[in-house]
């Protein structure tokens, strides 16, 4: 573990302490158990391998604008989940402080700085509470399953633990390398559970920019050469920013509604009638990395001599970016280091489970919680810099996660839609997510993962992508959904399935979306309720909305159709979509859009399904596609077959209400950016606009004379 972790750690009570609210928070004692049973400060009191941590609790308030501590909290109603060290745990975490110079000696009387100990107080006792509120504790049989996958609730100070299994064993460890006692785990109390801890669960609060500064400084790898030419290119100042301070006032003073009555402006489906804004606006990243040994056995010197000028000189001779200037202008996103670099990092903080989002592709269905992968699941991100793009992939046959894999697909109409086989050359770059030291690189605002292969945008790779479909989940556009866990959350309380992003002028949460004033925007989370959405994920609108998104760049210029999945229910509205290269001034595409209109006639009649062309499957595979022609001559397409409900597949007859409208067939640019807008063209307020899929489509694969296109 690196050293400066500890003493980072020891700040993270001021960090806190910062930008909590003014508002006092008391315990409500009143509320107590006053039963036989225990509660679970009752039980640690009466168990004399707990007597340092209840000290704790008894001194450590709720927040540090509290009269509350946090042992009154753990005596009263709720659903905690507590990680309770050992006093021999409390112990060690002491001896580590001396060897890391912290404190003289491993005493809490070594103390001499106050704001120190109640750092280290902070520390223990904070990070060891989840509270689960309505959503209940964690036994360890509900823990996640993916190898250093994180819990879904954050703990008392803010951090999701991620949780490590060894194959083969009963071992748990939290947070890397802190184990639960085998025998004293899973603890029922009256107010949730206890998991004895043998370790203090201290995660660090680094970021990832304070992490290379130190492999750096320390000249540590496995990263060394990384984060050199990460500093080289001016992104570590980036890589250091946690979150939007200017948001988190606003919202902790109350300028920002802490939630909205949303289902009296027009959207259903709400829990309880509310949709909640998020608590936060936070900053996400993730580096995938060549290792330093990679590098070593690659330019054959060790690490520490390794300079970024020697990698740009093997990027230029490895005819990575032919297009890109060499020379050494490394804060420019045309040098060609700039754009090595910048290719291995996402604006999105994705832990290991969340790589690929793994809901509801066809054979694998989460809410029954199947455990075997099936088809591919694949995610296309925009990377820094330069905006170019990275597939990450996994599938059942790919035995891991993988970038930039192109294999060969069973994607025929009759055929299983696995992956078949894959060339050497199209393997891409196996991510390595379950490796024991990924601890040391999971900081607050970013992971780093070890890659065994290089990675670069070659023509290989760009021409692989201009030869794809590119299917988006809506959502995947905005990093701050998944950096402030608003994406993939499997609670069902209102303010996870329903938040409220807030419009331009009160404030503007999404880089990539303006939403304008008088919008009620609304993300909502259909995660474990077995929708057919793709991803469990959806997007609403209602108002005189007018939404302009920006959208991901393609790999090659080229024709392509953009097309935009609809699941069509009478309370859809009609938008105008506009589409171009400024803004500010685009030109309108097409007719306006009926968001009503599919293939079910109890939705939008006989003369709405004819519009559509809609025909059931008759499992004839040369009249089925005579359908599938002659949806396209309306401008529409069936759902695919690639996602389900555990049941249904969405081009089945029972989706028959799911269509893709054809939005416009444009010649794109690899260099440009491109807007798409919607914009409602009805006087009512209360129509919905919705957001599913979003596709891009070159021609050469909705046009290909020899292989039509897969309806997968």
């Amino acid at each position: 573990m690196i050293a400066v972790k500890a003493k980072y750690a020891l700040l993270s009570a001021l960090f806190v302490a910062l930008f909590l609210s003014a508002c006092k928070e008391n315990i409500d004692e009143s509320a107590r158990y006053v039963f036989k049973e225990e509660t679970i400060l009752s039980y640690l009191e009466k168990h004399d391998d707990y007597t340092e941590y209840v000290k704790l609790l008894k001194i450590m308030p709720v927040s540090f604008v509290s009269e509350s501590t946090v042992a009154q909290l753990l005596a009263a109603r709720g659903n905690y989940t507590v990680f309770a060290p050992t006093n021999d745990a409390i112990q060690k975490y002491l001896e580590e402080l001396v060897e890391k110079e912290i404190i003289a000696s491993p005493s809490w009387d070594a103390f001499t700085d106050s704001t120190k100990l109640d750092s280290v107080r902070h520390v223990i006792v904070h990070n060891s509470v989840i509270d689960g509120g309505e959503e209940g504790f964690y036994e360890t049989y509900s823990f996640p399953t993916d190898d250093n996958a994180e819990m879904p609730m954050n703990n008392m100070n803010g951090r999701k633990l991620a949780v490590h299994m060894i194959e083969g064993t009963d071992s748990i460890y939290m947070d890397g390398d802190c184990p639960i006692n085998i025998r004293n785990r899973n603890i029922y109390a009256l107010n949730g559970i206890i998991h004895q801890m043998e370790k203090v669960v201290a995660p660090s609060i680094v970021s990832l920019g304070g992490i290379l500064r130190t492999v750096i400084d320390e000249q540590k790898g496995p990263y060394l050469v990384t984060a050199r030419c990460i500093m080289q290119c001016g992104y570590i100042d980036t890589l250091e920013v946690t979150r939007d301070e200017v948001y988190e006032r606003l919202y902790q003073n109350g300028d920002i509604p802490v939630r909205i009555h949303a289902e009296s402006k027009g959207l259903k489906s709400l829990t309880d009638g509310f949709a909640y804004a998020p608590e936060h606006r936070k900053y996400g990243y993730t580096i995938f990395a060549e290792t330093d040994d990679w590098w070593e056995a690659e330019l054959g010197k060790p690490a520490k001599d390794i300079m970024p000028a020697d990698v740009q000189q093997w990027v230029v001779d490895h005819n990575c970016y032919p297009e890109a200037k060499d020379n050494t202008d490394y804060l420019s996103e045309d040098n060609v280091l700039n754009q090595w670099i910048s290719y291995h990092i996402l604006p999105y903080r994705l832990a290991a489970d969340r790589l690929v989002i793994h809901y509801n592709e066809n054979g694998y269905y989460q809410p029954s919680k199947t455990s075997t992968y099936t088809i591919p699941v694949m995610e296309f991100y925009t990377t820094m810099g330069k905006r170019r793009l990275l597939k990450i992939y996994e599938s059942k046959e790919s035995n891991g996660v993988y970038l930039n894999r192109f294999p060969k697909i069973n994607n025929g109409r009759s055929q299983d839609g696995h992956e078949a086989s894959c060339l050497p050359s199209r393997v891409g770059c196996r991510v390595n997510n379950d490796a024991p030291n990924l601890l040391d690189y999971n900081m607050e605002n970013g992971i780093i993962y070890s890659i065994d292969a290089p990675l670069s945008y070659n023509d290989s790779v760009r021409n692989n992508l201009a030869r794809q479909r590119l299917r988006y989940e809506g959502a995947s556009f905005f990093p701050e959904l998944m950096n402030n866990d608003i994406r993939r959350q499997p609670f069902t309380s209102a303010r996870f399935q329903n938040v409220w992003l807030m419009d331009d002028t009160q404030y503007k949460y999404l880089d990539n979306l303006s939403i304008n004033e008088g919008t009620t925007f609304v993300y909502y989370n259909a995660y474990n309720l077995g929708w057919g959405s793709y991803q469990g994920d959806e997007l609403k609108a209602v108002g005189r909305y007018e939404l302009l998104f920006k959208l991901p760049p393609v790999a090659r210029r080229g024709t392509y159709e953009l097309r935009y999945r609809v699941l069509a229910t009478t309370a859809r509205g009609v938008a105008q979509l506009y589409f171009g290269e400024d803004p500010n001034n685009l030109p309108v595409t097409g007719i306006p859009v009926d968001l009503v209109l599919c293939g079910d006639e109890a939705r939008c009649g006989v003369s709405g399904v004819a519009r559509v062309g809609y025909e059931q499957d008759t499992g004839d595979e040369d009249y089925d596609s005579e359908i599938d022609k002659r949806m396209r001559n309306h401008g529409f397409m069936k759902g695919e077959k690639g996602t389900w409900n555990g049941s249904t597949v969405c081009r089945s007859h029972g989706y028959k209400h799911i269509v893709r409208h054809l939005v416009t067939r444009q010649t794109l640019d690899p260099d440009k950016t491109y807007y798409l807008k919607y914009k409602s063209v009805l006087d009512s307020d209360a129509k919905e606009f919705y957001m599913d899929i979003i596709e891009i489509c070159p021609k050469e694969v909705y046009d290909n004379p020899m292989t039509p296109e897969d309806i997968w």
